[in-house]
């Protein structure tokens, strides 16, 4: 592993911003802003509960994960078009470019929709295109299907089912929502489904979840890649596999602070998992409602935590090397992020 070149504390904001990094945890839904949620309620004439855009965002004082998810789902409610996937997926994408993400993995939530009535195709339509626009402003984007866990397996089955005529537009499955109370076997045949189907597989574990949570989405359901893993600090043992196996965690700094997951975030242990050999990355994960895209995520903590341009660079490095680019595009990511750090030097 390349160690980067020595920089100075009053320039590591710039170099935080300006370094080229892989978004890995990222829900599309919860990038719904409250001006763009109000702009499409009125393109499609659907009625919200808040009564302007400051009432909403006054909304956005969550106590747990459950209170987030009640107005995530409010919000996704104005998503009726594939063009109103498109410019969610089009504003999200234009954040991260000026964020120099230069790869984005793209979760999104089909049930959200389909249980509102609206087409899986629509979904799909409306988000691969934004993704195949992307590469226009420098971002290679994919998309990652996402099962709600709070929802049953048989439901999941449905959602993979009506997916797989789209199969070419995304990339893997994921799962989401509701952690505590829905341990990942539930998911078992579903996901040993979508693996058959050569698609990746990733899973949310030990964000409010214990330990076990993750070594049954590594063990039961066979991910590639842990999304949070925050609490795996709980089980030296599972710290170990983690490190040993080179399991990407794709760590969210501000969505642990608004979901109180840690109380302060000079309390946040992404140190602890560097320093223990993890391949701990940072995301925005919903960050609409959670305060902070990539590089927001990267100036908050790093000013918090202490965490200086070493780790940054290898941040970046694990994001590239967690992400489910080819090698080719691995190569050329992690080059472009030795020139920046070059520049700083």
């Amino acid at each position: 592993m390349t160690t980067a070149p020595p920089v100075s504390a009053d320039r590591l904001p710039a170099l935080l911003a300006a370094m080229p990094k892989a978004e890995l945890h990222i829900h599309i839904e919860g990038s719904l802003e409250p001006e763009l949620i109000f702009r499409l309620a009125q393109r499609n004439g659907v009625a919200l509960p808040y009564a302007s855009v400051e009432e909403l965002r006054r909304a956005y004082a969550f106590t747990n994960l459950q209170s987030f998810l009640d107005i995530y789902y409010a919000g996704a409610s104005v998503l009726l078009q594939a063009q109103d996937f498109y410019d969610m997926a089009w504003a999200y994408l234009q954040r991260a470019a000026a964020d120099n993400v230069i790869r984005a993995e793209i979760f999104f939530d089909p049930q959200t929709h389909t249980a509102r009535g609206v087409a899986m195709e629509t979904v799909i339509d409306g988000l691969h295109r934004a993704c195949r626009d992307a590469r226009k402003i420098g971002v290679d984007a994919e998309l990652i299907l996402c099962f709600l866990r709070h929802l049953s397996e048989e439901e999941a089955f449905d959602t993979l089912e009506q997916a797989l005529p789209f199969r070419d537009k995304f990339i893997g499955v994921g799962l989401d929502s509701s952690e505590v109370g829905h341990p990942p076997e539930k998911f078992t045949r579903v996901f040993a489904k979508s693996a058959k189907q050569g698609l990746h597989l990733v899973a949310h574990a030990g964000e409010e979840g214990p330990p076990a949570y993750v070594w049954a989405a590594l063990d039961v359901l066979k991910v590639e890649r842990i999304d949070h893993g925050v609490q795996s600090t709980r089980d030296p043992a599972l710290m170990k596999r983690l490190a040993q196996d080179r399991i990407p965690l794709t760590v969210c700094p501000l969505s642990n602070l608004k979901l109180c997951v840690f109380p302060r975030l000079e309390q946040h242990n992404l140190r602890e998992l560097l320093d223990a050999g993890l391949m701990a990355t940072v995301n925005s994960d919903d960050p609409a409602y959670f305060g902070g895209y990539m590089n927001e995520n990267f100036l908050q903590t790093f000013a918090a935590t202490g965490l200086d341009a070493q780790h940054a660079h290898r941040l970046a490095r694990n994001s590239f090397e967690g992400s489910f680019a080819s090698a080719q595009e691995k190569r050329r990511y992690v080059d472009r992020l030795d020139e920046v750090f070059a520049t700083f030097a």
